[in-house]
């Protein structure tokens, strides 16, 4: 991984979207809900204010419209601040 997130962002991997329903229903890709927890896979430094609580390895639940996508080397991941994380489970 050649990406280091700067100040208080923290990179994360998205759980893969729900393929079935619980009743064994097919979901297609056109009613697929975006994943709302990830694995965090790289952390920033912080600043003098804010101190990073997330470490990488962590699975994290975060907001349905946080961060923004990015793709390094075919992968999709999601770049947010620390303060967009609602919890680590």
């Amino acid at each position: 991984m050649n990406v280091k997130p700067l100040s208080d962002r923290v990179l994360i991997l998205p759980n893969p979207a729900e393929e079935k329903t619980a009743g064994g229903l097919i979901i297609p890709d056109t009613a697929k809900e975006k994943p709302l927890a990830g694995k965090v896979v790289a952390v920033g430094p912080g600043t003098s204010e804010i101190k990073m609580e997330v470490a990488v390895g962590d699975q994290v639940l975060y907001g349905k419209y946080a961060g923004q996508e990015i793709n390094v080397e075919g992968v999709d991941y999601l770049i947010m601040k620390q303060q967009d994380i609602l919890a680590i489970i």
